[in-house]
């Protein structure tokens, strides 16, 4: 892989754009240019302050077309962001996309037939698997046979609304995709990731609005059942996360094998050890306590790699898609629920 590969940044209106651009030049590549056309201003103006070297190119034209730069990186507005990815691949980019990729079935199906026509590569960078190093040492745990065949995987999600500072799109669901087709694919990329499974089915889905009637087509809570031919899933993801709490969210992830079980603490442990990247097993041997935090990150400089060798190391096409693709179903198929004060029937 060529160090100087050139990368482009369109779609600064989801604050992840600041882990991408960061991410992608910490692995050695060049940014050669941004579009500071924003829904945001507080995005962009995080953006400038975070990178104040990189070149604003008010023309999107221009990028696309910058032959130095063979990588879109995007953060937009998710229902824009499957129609900048199909711009992107027809001028000869490959992209790395914030979650949700897509949030529609119809824009799924349209960036799948733009890939097999162009051979470019779509990738969503799932940064609660591949920005947390705790889930790279579960996964080499289990490779290892540290707790058998995984049975189940059970994945929490919460999030702090931070209500002023989202934009009006945020509380649309035709915009934002709806939470769980947004949220929820975190975690069904990790049942797919750590069960092994190249598919699975949507046995159930539950989506609700409580005790905010203020946005009466946002969704603070969902959850989802899912099972493949190895292994049965939960998910649940949330929008509760309590001010008190030191950080964004207490995202978890259990993974249940038959000879042992894992349990992922990611961004903290309440009352417990400091820092981020908790990781506790159980298993024939007794119990281990392991700090996950000093592992690097690995995705941006993966994706370079399958970038410069046309390779699928980082994960494959199809696991993206699949991933959209059941995501999708969860959102559409889910059941409204109702609690006092929540969502009108």
């Amino acid at each position: 892989m060529t160090t100087q590969q050139g990368f482009v940044v369109i779609g600064l209106d989801h604050r992840h754009i600041y882990e991408l651009t960061a991410g992608m030049l910490q692995a050695g590549l060049v940014c050669t240019g941004y579009w500071p056309e924003t829904s945001d201003p507080k995005v962009l103006d995080g953006f400038r302050a975070r990178f104040p070297t990189l070149r604003a190119v008010p023309d999107k034209a221009i990028l696309l077309a910058d032959p130095a730069a063979s990588i879109m990186v995007c953060a937009a507005i998710p229902a824009d962001r499957a129609t900048l990815a199909i711009e992107a691949m027809r001028h000869g980019k490959d992209v790395l996309m914030d979650k949700p990729g897509v949030t529609t079935t119809a824009d799924l199906a349209a960036l799948e037939r733009t890939v097999a026509e162009t051979g470019r590569i779509f990738s969503i960078c799932f940064s609660e698997r591949f920005l947390v190093p705790a889930t790279t040492v579960a996964l080499r745990l289990i490779q290892a046979g540290e707790i058998g065949r995984v049975v189940q995987t059970a994945g929490f999600g919460p999030h702090r609304l931070n209500r002023a500072i989202r934009p009006a799109w945020f509380f649309d669901p035709a915009r934002y995709g709806g939470i769980l087709a947004d949220i929820a694919s975190h975690q069904i990329d990790q049942f797919l990731t750590f069960t092994g499974s190249t598919d699975a089915k949507i046995v159930t889905s539950t989506i609700g609005l409580f005790d905010d009637p203020r946005q009466p087509d946002f969704e603070n809570f969902g959850e989802i059942v899912l099972r493949s031919d190895k292994a049965s899933g939960y998910c649940r993801v949330d929008w509760f996360t309590p001010d008190g709490l030191p950080t964004w969210g207490d995202g978890r992830l259990t993974v249940v094998g038959t000879a042992g079980t894992i349990e992922l603490r990611k961004y903290l442990d309440i009352e417990g050890r400091p820092g981020t990247d908790h990781l506790f097993l159980s298993n024939t041997a007794g119990t281990r306590y392991i700090d996950c935090s000093a592992e690097p990150w690995t995705y941006f400089a993966s994706f370079a790699r399958d970038v410069a060798n046309r390779g699928e190391t980082t994960m494959t096409q199809r696991h993206v898609f699949t991933v959209c693709r059941l995501a999708l179903q969860a959102q559409a198929d889910a059941e409204r629920v109702r609690l006092p004060g929540g969502m009108p029937q």
